[in-house]
């Protein structure tokens, strides 16, 4: 599945794959680590998500160990 085509005036793209893979993390794994479900992860992973808490971006970045700008960058 291909990540979306961001909305018009929206251009942050989520490296959730990437780091998973560099990491050889799995989205269950992640999902065990953080307490998010697998579906929210995967809305994040597929550049489909319109908003993220801070405390599940800080979960998430200690649990890959990486930056906020790692994780989210402007495509």
């Amino acid at each position: 599945m291909s990540p979306a085509e961001p909305e018009e005036g929206h251009a942050i793209r989520c490296r959730l794959d990437e780091l998973l893979a560099e990491r050889g993390m799995t989205l269950t794994e992640l999902s065990e680590r953080v307490g998010v479900s697998i579906v929210n992860l995967s809305v994040l992973k597929n550049d489909r998500a319109r908003a993220i808490r801070f405390s599940t971006l800080t979960a998430i970045c200690r649990a890959l160990d990486c930056e906020v700008g790692e994780l989210l960058v402007v495509a």
